[in-house]
């Protein structure tokens, strides 16, 4: 599918885009660069395929609320700006 300057326009106007003279031949160009990669992408071959990302029935998974012992405090507040009685200090949030 060849995107024509009138397209272009139209869709500049859809976008409230104030489209420059000079620059409708470079948006012309990148807008058929992403239609030619969106049929690629589309004509891609999918029929054999066994697994899919992100498609599973869980959701809403959380982990139980534990409390966990860090034996190396120091360690863990060696790059904090601030530390005070062994913990995080941190600039007041509330007036």
């Amino acid at each position: 599918m060849q995107v024509s300057r009138e397209e272009i326009l139209h869709i500049a106007k859809l976008a409230n885009l104030n489209l420059k003279e000079e620059e409708i031949d470079t948006y012309l160009l990148h807008l058929q660069d992403i239609l030619n990669f969106a049929n690629i992408v589309s004509s891609a071959p999918v029929d054999d395929l066994n697994e899919s990302i992100g498609a599973n029935d869980s959701y809403n998974v959380f982990r139980k609320d534990e409390i966990k012992v860090f034996e190396d405090n120091e360690a863990l507040l060696q790059n904090a700006p601030e530390k005070e009685r062994n913990m995080f200090k941190i600039p007041k949030v509330i007036q």
